[in-house]
């Protein structure tokens, strides 16, 4: 394996959260070139279009594990971590030994999250002689394949003088489910020497712990003026998940931001309220993204494609169809995850 010296360097872009790490947080954040063509008068026929979209869906995630963008590679991983389909997890194995950096922070993490046992002698191996940041998301993996004191690494990485990696540090802190790292979380929050994106995922880390005295610090987010910064703030509500988190999502669904809107409307639905539903079919209705440049609608409609997968109801999923044929990759892995997510939930209905 290459060492970790080919960092590639990710892009952002006006109106979505940075990425403060290498951990993709989700496919939203990251924007390449844009979609077109109408996505108006394409029906789907219920739960069985949707199963009948899985192969496409699936086909379109393995075609992007092999992408030469190392971007589309970690939104793919990520995606397949997400939505749980291990029996591509051995080509996510392969990619820990990726040139790039994020990939294999990526696939690290997807281990982990997926608790694929299979990949364990190779995490091992990462978490002793990978660079730091790939080092830390492999210790990750074997905390999460039961081996509890690789945490100790990760805390220690909070303390780096790096700040990617610290940021690193604090999400897969989080992640872990840990309740004794909050003071450590806390204290990379108030650090003078952490910067904006180590604190802002140091409170959705703490949030995700279920800690609600991070509720002011998230209010401060909501309200902030950089779209980002409202997004990350709609992620923690939504990772604390309490009436008042909820409460609070419910007041982003009139902002004045389109993206702002989508992204709550995800998060209510990721808690089991799909208010939201009318915030994405304005997208399509009110013609959203008409005049604005190919980047921007591309956003969008990632953002849309993410609401709809947590949404899953039939006045949002026919839509889906053309989504997961546009032209651009990052909506069409948008798309292809609603598709699985939202086959997901269909089933999950169904039983009695």
């Amino acid at each position: 394996m290459k060492s970790g010296k080919r960092a590639f360097k990710t892009p952002t872009c006006r109106g979505t959260p940075a990425i403060a790490a290498f951990l993709v947080v989700c496919i939203g954040l990251s924007i390449f070139s844009g979609c077109k063509g109408s996505l108006e008068g394409v029906r789907l026929p219920g739960g069985t279009g949707l199963k009948n979209l899985r192969p496409k869906a699936l086909l379109i995630i393995e075609q992007a594990l092999d992408n030469p963008n190392p971007i589309i590679k970690a939104n793919a991983i990520e995606i397949v971590a997400n939505t749980g389909q291990k029996q591509l997890m051995p080509r996510v194995q392969m990619l820990l030994r990726d040139d790039y950096v994020p990939v294999r922070f990526a696939a690290a993490v997807a281990v982990g999250d997926t608790e694929y046992y299979l990949a364990k002698n190779v995490v091992q191996r990462l978490a002793q002689v990978a660079d730091e940041n790939t080092k830390i998301a492999a210790d990750y993996a074997m905390y999460r394949l039961g081996y509890k004191q690789y945490l100790d690494p990760i805390r220690q990485a909070v303390t780096s003088s790096d700040q990617t990696v610290r940021a690193n540090a604090v999400v897969l802190l989080g992640k872990a489910g840990d309740p004794n790292v909050l003071e450590l979380l806390y204290w990379a929050k108030d650090d003078d020497n952490s910067e904006p994106k180590v604190r802002y995922q140091a409170t959705e880390a703490i949030a995700r712990l279920g800690d609600e005295q991070i509720v002011p610090k998230i209010w401060t987010m909501l309200v902030s003026k950089f779209v980002e910064n409202k997004i990350i703030g709609i992620k923690a509500m939504g990772a604390l998940g309490t009436v008042q988190a909820k409460e609070a999502l419910f007041t982003k669904l009139d902002d004045d931001i389109v993206e702002v809107r989508l992204a709550a409307a995800e998060q209510l639905a990721l808690l089991g309220d799909t208010s939201g539903e009318q915030v994405v079919l304005s997208v399509f209705e009110e013609h959203l993204t008409a005049g604005l440049d190919k980047q921007s609608q591309e956003r969008i409609m990632v953002l849309t494609a993410l609401a709809i997968g947590r949404l899953g109801t039939p006045k949002v999923t026919h839509y889906l169809p053309k989504m997961i044929e546009s032209d651009s990759t990052l909506v069409r892995l948008a798309a292809a995850q609603a598709v699985l997510q939202a086959a997901e939930l269909d089933s999950s209905r169904a039983e009695p």
